[in-house]
């Protein structure tokens, strides 16, 4: 009899697509290298999330590239593209679609034909994605966790692969609309994009103010991007990994048993089972990225800041701290460590 925390090795034929897996991640960077300088650990984040066929939100301030860095990835893996400026007055027709009506020149008879929004891409930008009112960010609920949209009774699906990169400025907040938490929660990871090192910096304006701009080459088309996405799917989860995953979303519930103290006094919300799947699924990706054949406990931990800092509410005598949920999540992820 097996040990419960054991998982059976994969075939060799997956063993032989997790190299090439592990090659392809090597290219992708390598090519949007070409164009972003330095953000090593976003760009892999981002790579994690469209293995794992989940979303992201990129936070970070104005002028670091969040744009270029997703519609670089989108060339890099030939897939279609689209870009929605959020903006006050967006409605959620100009996301989804609308039906306009069509006139037959030959028999001048009359109909309706609908006409595809933004949204029927394989990965949509959704620039400034708090810059709109609830109403249009509502319009990407349906698309973002069913992969379909609705339109005047009529269901419409989306090609697959489909992942929708959302970008957010942190320091603007006139005029903007925060997202709700149900819609936070259909973001596998927050990823926040930093100032550039000095030194990749200056690499940066030496790139950017001469007269080159630097082509990309796809490096995996759609179809090899979803036959990864379903390898990621069958690399072995541990049973130690889907433990360690649900403790991590269980610790941050204020009125579980395992929370710690900070929890119980800062937060008001905690991570629901969304967060537990995809820590095991971003493990499983960073550990297939890496061309290993099984997730590990130190993949689970790489991502679960990604995956539940959007997810903890805090309450007022949080903000009346000055404590703001990624460090509660720090604290959450050291007291899990001291429990193995």
């Amino acid at each position: 009899m097996s040990h419960p925390s054991a998982a059976a090795p994969p075939p060799d034929r997956d063993l032989e697509a997790l190299e090439r897996l592990a090659d392809a991640r090597r290219r992708l960077l390598e090519q949007v290298g070409r164009r972003i300088v330095g953000q090593r650990e976003v760009l892999d984040g981002i790579v994690t999330a469209l293995l794992s066929g989940g979303h992201a939100l990129l936070v970070g301030v104005p002028g670091l590239a969040k744009t270029l860095m997703v519609s670089s990835v989108a060339e890099a893996l030939a897939l279609k593209f689209s870009r929605i400026q959020f903006t006050p007055d967006l409605m959620p027709s100009d996301i989804t679609g609308t039906e306009i009506i069509e006139e037959d020149p030959g028999t001048g008879h009359r109909g309706f034909r609908f006409v595809h929004g933004p949204v029927f891409a394989n990965i949509v930008l959704a620039d400034e994605v708090n810059r709109t009112p609830p109403k249009t960010q509502a319009a990407l609920l349906q698309a973002m966790q069913e992969h379909e949209v609705t339109v005047a009774g009529v269901t419409y699906p989306l090609q697959e692969p489909f992942f929708v990169l959302a970008t957010q400025n942190p320091i603007e907040q006139e005029g903007t609309y925060p997202l709700p938490e149900a819609q936070l929660d259909r973001f596998m990871f927050e990823l926040h994009v930093e100032y550039p090192s000095r030194a990749d910096e200056e690499s940066i304006v030496e790139r950017t103010t001469g007269d080159l701009a630097p082509a990309l080459e796809p490096v995996l088309s759609r179809d090899e991007l979803l036959g990864l996405q379903r390898l990621v799917r069958r690399i072995p989860a541990p049973r130690v990994v889907v433990e360690r995953a649900v403790l991590l979303a269980r610790m941050t519930r204020p009125a579980d048993e395992a929370a710690p103290a900070a929890v119980r006094q800062y937060v008001s919300w905690g991570a629901g089972p969304r967060a537990s799947q995809y820590m095991v699924l971003g493990a499983k990706a960073r550990a297939a990225m890496d061309g290993r054949p099984m997730a590990d406990l130190e993949d689970v931990d790489a991502v679960a800041l990604a995956v539940l800092r959007h997810r903890v509410v805090v309450n007022f005598d949080a903000e009346a701290a000055g404590k703001r949920a990624e460090a509660i999540v720090a604290e959450v992820m050291a007291a899990a460590g001291r429990r193995r």
